[in-house]
């Protein structure tokens, strides 16, 4: 490992994407509607959670989530092509069957299941393409 390297611009912007790709997957434009719906969750209940706990919290689980997978890519053969294959079977393979696991044990529906595992699923591969592409 004599060339291993890790952008930490390139894992701040995928940890900001984490929020931002949120943003736009659990909007009314995407999936908020069916998401709501699935966990049985009001907008009163919504309005009520706290949000500058819940984004920071958040943005610093994503942080690590993206340094993790920054050290799985920091060898120098990784360009944006295997950054995104491995985001990929990062999310997909790993991080979104556990998640579909433990939901089957929940007793979880297939809709929330897609929404949720898709999402994860989505920016993995992203947060991939993005340490393969900013070297």
């Amino acid at each position: 490992m004599e060339n291993f390297h890790i952008n930490h611009w390139a894992v701040l912007v995928c940890a900001i994407a984490n929020l931002a790709l949120g943003a736009l997957w659990y909007s009314p434009a995407l999936f908020y509607n069916a998401w709501k719906k699935e966990n049985n969750l009001t907008d009163e209940q919504l309005k009520a959670m706290n949000p500058g706990k819940v984004y920071t919290l958040t943005f610093i689980l994503a942080l690590i989530a993206s340094y993790n997978l920054a050290f799985f890519l920091g060898d120098d053969k990784t360009d944006m092509a295997w950054g995104a294959t491995a985001g990929f079977l990062t999310g997909f393979g790993f991080c979104a069957i556990i998640f579909t696991i433990v939901a089957l044990f929940e007793q979880r529906s297939w809709k929330y299941i897609l929404i949720n595992g898709g999402y994860i699923t989505v920016y993995f591969t992203l947060i991939g393409f993005i340490l393969g592409l900013w070297r």
